[in-house]
């Protein structure tokens, strides 16, 4: 007799839930797993990353913070080293800056610097993402600039499963991840719908490997590689074409640090086509990264050359008709597919 699996119970839940629930089903696992930033705890963050954790686990283990990003992101480095696993929020990823020296001169480098005797089991989290007029300090990715600086890996995810299964592997990873969240995917009441924002989510324990891309639509003609929020107005775009013929393979980065190659190659080497739709600038980004992903290992594999969709090189404007203008929306990704049938 064969056995299989029972299939998973899942409910559906919004992104902001997912993530929460992720959070604490860690923190009721591993005593030595705590919160803190801004905003964190009566507040439940700004985009209800932590909604409900206060009154869970109580004010030793989701911390409020001053407004000091390099004081609290120092605290949870000393924390991390020690051997307790932090979840840190620095809000937005636009304020990396006042942070990076901790970020990218210690959290990344201590475990190398000590000859990987020392872990720094540690969880950056960060808002990122235009669309709702929040100004050129508010408004931008950057995960990019992250993945560009070794040492930390780098997750982004796209939906609610993805956001909990994620989360989960980045709290038990013994390396630090920056896990960034687009504010468009969140499922919140106050910001533009997206019906995918909420979806099915597995009960319990649901852990989705770093590093490991997915197909979220299969397809012939031309693959589109993205992340986050444009994954979605990927599939927008996709679902419009179809009727026409245009059969758009999507995939889902998921994470940038580890990149999975294999799933790009696998996926340009079935169609032939490639369009890359990145919310980051464009210059010396995640776009470029992927185009050299094929151009390193068989430039021949590409029927047409590439289309790139990504913010150009100029601060996200406040006013929304030219912040629309130079976001990666769907007028820009249809017409990047067009192009390359």
């Amino acid at each position: 007799m064969t056995m299989t699996e029972a299939p998973q119970a899942t409910r559906r839940l919004s992104t902001s839930k997912a993530m929460v629930e992720a959070i604490a089903q860690e923190m009721e696992r591993d005593p030595s797993v705590f919160y803190l930033g801004e905003d964190v705890g009566a507040y439940g963050g700004i985009f209800s990353s932590t909604t409900g954790l206060l009154d869970r686990f109580g004010p030793e283990r989701i911390i409020d913070t001053p407004i000091s990003e390099t004081a609290f992101i120092g605290l949870g480095i000393g924390a991390a080293v020690e051997g307790m696993r932090p979840i840190v929020e620095v809000m937005f990823t636009d304020f990396m800056g006042v942070c990076l020296d901790q970020l990218y001169n210690h959290m990344a480098k201590i475990h190398f610097e000590s000859g990987g005797n020392v872990k720094v089991p540690m969880v950056v989290t960060m808002a990122a993402g235009g669309g709702y007029s929040d100004g050129a300090q508010h408004s931008q990715c950057l995960w990019g600039t992250f993945a560009h600086l070794p040492g930390m890996k780098v997750v982004v995810p796209s939906n609610p499963a993805d956001a909990k299964g994620l989360m989960t592997s980045a709290i038990r990873d013994d390396s630090p991840v920056v896990y960034i969240f687009h504010k468009g995917i969140m499922g919140l009441a106050w910001m533009a719908k997206n019906p995918r924002n909420v979806d099915e989510v597995p009960e319990g324990e649901h852990v989705v490997p770093l590093g490991k891309a997915n197909v979220v639509r299969t397809g012939s003609d031309v693959t589109v590689v993205t992340l986050s929020l444009s994954v979605h107005h990927a599939l927008d775009v996709a679902e419009k074409l179809a009727p026409e013929g245009i059969d758009v393979e999507v995939l889902d980065l998921r994470s940038l640090v580890p990149l999975d190659r294999e799933a790009i190659l696998e996926s340009v080497g079935k169609t032939g086509r490639l369009v890359v739709v990145d919310e980051d600038y464009q210059s010396f980004g995640v776009s470029g990264e992927v185009v050299a992903t094929i151009t390193d290992h068989d430039p021949g594999m590409l029927r047409v050359p590439v289309k790139r969709v990504a913010v150009p090189d100029v601060p996200i404007p406040y006013a929304h008709d030219l912040e629309y203008a130079v976001l990666p929306r769907h007028d820009r990704i249809e017409a990047a597919i067009r192009a390359s049938v």
